[in-house]
């Protein structure tokens, strides 16, 4: 755990992880809404440097749906963000948002309780990567 969500180095090839990743999310009920190329982003506006570095912006629709229906401003808090990407030292990283901390501003007993099937899910996705 980070201080933002659940993460751990890899022995896979960048483009090895993107897809190991996808295939991870599919298999715990996840889909892909949005990738971010962050370093392509950045190239194009602000002619910046970085190294690989993507955002896969995952949903899944049952608990995003029992989580709206529950508080719609939940909505302000999805989705679910994993993050591929380079060190300066040619690591790959990967982590996902832990949806404790995401989704612990409310006192919604349920939400509490989706969070934490959420973050159970999420942390089989990285530790199966």
């Amino acid at each position: 755990m980070s201080n933002y969500g659940i993460q751990k180095t890899v022995k896979l090839s960048y483009q090895e992880t993107i897809k190991k990743v996808k295939a991870e999310l599919k298999k715990e009920g996840f889909g892909v809404l949005t990738e971010l190329d962050m370093k392509k982003i950045f190239k194009e506006k602000l002619d910046k440097e970085m190294n690989e570095y993507i955002i896969l912006e995952a949903c899944n629709p049952a608990f995003a749906f029992e989580g709206i229906a529950e508080e719609p401003e939940l909505g302000l808090l999805l989705p679910c963000n994993v993050i591929v990407y380079k060190t300066e030292t040619e690591e790959v990283k990967v982590a996902a948002v832990d949806p404790k901390k995401a989704l612990g501003m409310s006192e919604n007993k349920r939400i509490n309780e989706i969070a934490q099937e959420i973050q159970t899910r999420l942390e089989r996705v990285i530790e199966n990567v």
